[in-house]
């Protein structure tokens, strides 16, 4: 009987047990992405974090922006990191975002941000996820709420959280 008890106890606290896949992603997390999913423009060693914060860019993928800067490619984990570089004063080219729903990025002017949604937010209490087709956005928005507004509008928000 003892044997059947010590083989139902290790059998427990085997369970579970086993080699991570992908231990830097939680699967529970709306901005998180597979690796394999996940574009990193950087050319640096520590290209899978971000720019500003050093956050893990494939765990807040969905937020990922990118832009230009002494012709640096920069990846940045949310909008909010992107405002924090430009408040140095710096100009930044070529601003980028990641599509929610492709995954790819796409120019900053031609997207739709969702603000305010239900989903939880990067570096900010208030989400902003953007997305290159309105559709998506409005589609987006009908499950988890927010306002549809440009970059700029997305941008002026990040930027009340320095003040």
């Amino acid at each position: 009987m003892l044997k059947v008890y010590l083989a139902v106890i290790i059998g427990l606290l085997l369970v579970g047990c086993g080699p991570e896949k992908e231990p830097h992603v939680s699967s529970k997390m709306f901005q998180s992405v597979s690796e394999n999913e996940a574009v990193l423009v950087q050319d640096t060693k520590n290209k899978r974090y971000c720019a500003r914060c050093g956050m893990d860019l494939v765990k807040f993928y969905k937020t990922s922006h990118s832009a230009t800067h002494k012709d640096k490619k920069y990846q940045y984990c949310s909008i909010h990191c992107l405002e924090d570089h430009l408040g140095e004063g710096v100009t930044l080219k070529n601003p980028k975002v990641v599509d929610v729903d492709s995954l790819k990025f796409t120019d900053t002017s031609k997207a739709f941000y969702v603000v305010g949604s239900k989903k939880p937010g990067t570096m900010s209490r208030i989400s902003k996820y953007a997305f290159a087709d309105k559709k998506m956005a409005e589609k987006f928005q009908k499950l988890y709420g927010g306002e549809i507004m440009d970059f700029n509008h997305a941008l002026a928000i990040a930027r009340k959280d320095f003040r």
